[in-house]
């Protein structure tokens, strides 16, 4: 059985504050987006519980560090007679990139095991097992436009349909260390509790003055490329443009009868229309 996992994109990200955990506190909005990656699952007659294969971009890490072995074996523990399995990934969602590709391609395996081998496992409980994934996966659970708080995990369904704009993502095959990003927060420009809840729901033209993404502050710091990415976005007639979670991604949003597909950027950038 075939699936194909898509990436998601930040509409805002508000940093609340530090939690006791060491952790922060945020907000924002979880949106889907049609760029994907395929995942295939089928049963193994071999001595080894799991075969994992990729193509495609490169998968970085060893067995322990992946996040599709890992939902397999969060499964087996639980259901310890499924059968052992052969997988693979072939990835086309840029790794590193704020476009949460490795945590959806983990929740896919919990979803795909879940109806090839008829687990019947409720929503809830594959919420807690994605959970233990990452923070985001969750979210790819549902893969619908959420409203996210706590450390993302917190979700609620908000009503925003931008299928009527088109949305030019672009990475430019940068990885940003997420930790690294953290620690370039200023604690002092913290934002408020419910500002990007209230702003999200006005016009999208507004948006370019009232939302952003607390993380660009450090990141474009660190790397001016990226900052250089979303005004050239904006200069193309941009509505709004953010850099999507922790970067490197950078996403514009314009309207329908915009030449957003003619922007010009290096060769070596990954850039997809949506």
């Amino acid at each position: 059985m075939v699936v194909f996992p898509n990436a998601k994109i930040n509409l805002g990200l508000n940093i609340i504050g530090k939690r006791e955990d060491g952790f922060h506190n945020l907000e924002t909005i979880f949106y889907p987006v049609q760029i994907k990656d395929a995942l295939e699952i089928i049963q193994n007659e071999k001595p080894e519980e799991i075969i994992f294969t990729s193509s495609g971009n490169e998968v970085r890490g060893n067995d322990t560090d992946n996040l599709c072995i890992k939902a397999f074996r969060l499964i087996k523990k639980d259901f310890p007679q499924i059968p052992h399995i052969k997988m693979h990934l072939h990835k086309h969602i840029p790794m590193g990139a704020g476009m949460g590709g490795g945590s959806s391609d983990a929740s896919a395996v919990l979803l795909l095991l879940n109806k090839l081998l008829s687990l019947n496992i409720s929503t809830e409980k594959l919420h807690e097992y994605a959970l233990q994934l990452g923070s985001d996966c969750p979210f790819f659970i549902t893969n619908k436009p959420c409203f996210a708080t706590g450390r993302g995990e917190k979700l609620r369904a908000v009503e925003i349909d931008l299928s009527n704009y088109k949305i030019l993502i672009v990475h430019p095959a940068i990885h940003v260390n997420t930790a690294l990003a953290f620690q370039g927060l200023n604690q002092s420009n913290f934002s408020m509790p419910g500002e990007l809840q209230n702003n999200i729901l006005r016009d999208i033209s507004t948006w370019q003055a009232t939302i952003k993404n607390d993380f660009e502050h450090s990141v474009f710091k660190q790397f001016p490329e990226i900052e250089a990415i979303k005004n050239k976005l904006y200069e193309a007639g941009a509505i709004y443009s953010s850099m999507s979670g922790s970067g490197s991604s950078v996403f514009g949003i314009f309207y329908k009868d915009s030449n957003a597909e003619n922007i010009k950027f290096p060769s070596h950038y990954f850039c997809q229309l949506v």
